[in-house]
């Protein structure tokens, strides 16, 4: 198979981990980014439109296939969701479609999509001013959840609990989300919706990430991980554990919410990722985004529960069904931890021969280099990376991941 993988810009190297899983399941992949750096991925196999312009980038994808057809055409890249919808419909190739892609990306779209449906979703409101924001909250009672828009990583989402709280959080979000990094990845001319912010009904009880896929409507559940993190008020995503604890009925439950999402949201033919939240005993969907969850999600994903999003998300780019079952889990014990540092501008990064050459380790993956500014909350949520491991138990995986990720070092600039 020769697949197509879009960003509109290049996020340094964000998604070279997973080009080369797609590699490892014997694909001839093909990288095009409007804007990028020369040489990121080996010639003849690697292009740039010059532009990130929509209209070039669909120019240069046509050119390409015309010369050398593709099967396929997906992205790992939240910020290239929608332009890689428009780079599949012009080409003919099979995609999720220009709308439900918009979805995917602006949480307005998205909850308004659910709503409609009849998916239980947190009450919302598009509040593109303080004082929208301030109503919405004195109606749905404090404490609320405000967020951007076209966020991601949950970057600039903070909890309020009282009307002054969220004058603070509200300037800050609107400040992030004005100079958030995947608003800037966007390819320019197209209609990412809505922006600026929203705010929720806080939901209190315990997150769940799901991996699956849709397949004329039905909904396949690959792998459920259960979010370990007790900070609620940034939402760092920082602690994740699997096979999950949830009951079957939990499950059955998360099945039925996320069926009705997924129809709403238009996705016919598509890789899922989706975030959900239980309250009051009921589960709220979060989000839904057609592409595989990060964070080495795909990992612990193919460990404990036996499904590989990846190997699912290149299948249905061209058109052929997963060969994947119900959520069945393998029994084997994984925890994840988000690799944390200072705000500040990273001179080194060091992960010792302990840590690589354990018998314990599931993956360790990087996201930022020396040079990179990490910003923490208020300003940003910036992540070094990633860290997994399996163990014998939860705990004993949660204790292997603790212990491995204690010794990245992480130095910054003075």
């Amino acid at each position: 198979m020769r697949l197509l993988a879009v960003e509109a810009s290049q996020n340094g190297g964000h998604c070279r981990s997973r080009y080369q899983q797609v590699i490892e399941l014997g694909a001839e992949l093909c990288v095009l980014n409007g804007l990028g750096e020369a040489g990121f991925w080996p010639d003849p196999r690697y292009r740039m439109a010059g532009s990130k312009k929509i209209g070039d980038i669909v120019d240069a994808a046509r050119r390409w296939h015309q010369a050398v057809p593709f099967d396929g055409v997906l992205t790992f890249a939240e910020s290239a969701i929608i332009a890689t919808a428009a780079v599949a419909e012009a080409l003919g190739l099979p995609g999720i479609g220009v709308p439900a892609a918009r979805a995917s990306r602006n949480k307005v779209l998205m909850h308004r999509a659910h709503q409609r449906a009849g998916a239980p979703v947190a009450r919302f409101r598009y509040t593109p001013r303080l004082a929208d924001a301030l109503s919405a909250a004195a109606g749905f009672g404090y404490p609320v959840v405000v967020k951007p828009a076209l966020g991601a990583a949950s970057n600039f989402v903070f909890r309020a609990d009282s009307a002054a709280d969220l004058r603070r959080c509200y300037a800050a979000a609107a400040a992030g989300a004005r100079m958030m990094t995947w608003t800037a990845l966007e390819a320019d001319g197209i209609d990412l919706g809505p922006e600026g912010l929203l705010v929720e009904s806080f939901l209190d009880g315990s997150e769940h990430l799901i991996e699956g896929f849709a397949w004329d409507g039905q909904v396949r559940l690959g792998s459920i991980v259960d979010r370990m993190s007790t900070e609620l008020a940034t939402f760092e995503d920082n602690a994740h554990r699997a096979p999950s604890s949830l009951s079957q009925d939990q499950i059955a439950r998360i099945h039925a919410a996320l069926t009705a999402a997924v129809a709403g949201h238009g996705l016919r033919r598509s890789v899922l990722h989706a975030e959900v939240r239980f309250h009051q005993g009921r589960p709220f969907i979060l989000e839904v985004t057609p592409r595989p969850g990060g964070g080495g999600l795909e990992h612990m994903a193919r460990v404990s529960a036996g499904y590989r999003p990846i190997a699912a998300h290149a299948d249905i780019s061209r058109g052929r069904r997963p060969e994947a079952g119900d959520y069945r889990p393998t029994g084997v014990c994984t925890a994840a931890r988000a690799l944390l540092c200072d705000a500040g501008v990273i001179r080194q990064i060091s992960v010792p021969g302990s840590v690589r050459q354990s018998a314990e380790l599931l993956f360790c993956r990087l996201l930022a280099a020396p040079g990179d500014l990490i910003r923490r909350p208020p300003e940003g949520n910036g992540i070094v990376g990633f860290l997994g491991a399996i163990g014998t138990s939860h705990d004993d995986a949660m204790n292997n991941a603790t212990a491995l990720a204690s010794q990245v070092e992480v130095t910054l600039a003075r």
